[in-house]
């Protein structure tokens, strides 16, 4: 059995839930948000996307930013770094995360993500899964800590 879909009880693995999370000092509403600004170097772009009435429209208005130079060298390392910080800091998060036990987490989804996500092709899930990947190593992470106490 796997989480192949990030609403209802699963909501929360999604980058859109609403969470604190800290980049390079400044406060952002969502993983969505902060991972959209770090997109760019650019501080006038990243409060406009800080200010994003919701995650989709910042989703948006990050298609549009200034791309940074190295972003293909360090958008994974980035977006682990976010999910660490929204599964550590909210400890019903992390209750919710570790209720997952040794679920495989895949990101569906039916807009074509083949490297966040994963899309259904003739029943088989096909992508890199990247997000799914990166909550199962959060995760996993968490379970260590857990056991080691």
């Amino acid at each position: 059995m796997c989480i192949t879909r990030f609403s209802g009880n699963y909501a929360f693995l999604s980058n859109f839930w609403h969470c604190k999370i800290i980049f390079e000092g400044i406060e952002f509403p969502s993983v969505e948000h902060a991972f959209q600004a770090a997109k760019t170097t650019h501080p006038n772009e990243r409060e406009m996307l800080r200010l994003a009435a919701t995650p989709v429209k910042a989703k948006r208005i990050g298609r549009k930013v200034t791309l940074r130079h190295d972003w293909e060298k360090v958008k994974i390392e980035i977006m682990h770094g976010f999910l660490v910080q929204k599964f550590t800091q909210d400890e019903t998060l992390r209750e919710m995360l570790l209720a997952t036990d040794d679920l495989e987490i895949i990101e569906g989804n039916n807009w074509g993500d083949k490297f966040w996500g994963a899309v259904l092709e003739n029943g088989k899930w096909v992508g890199r899964n990247e997000l799914g990947k990166l909550l199962m190593k959060v995760r996993s992470a968490l379970q260590a800590k857990v056991l080691e106490e």
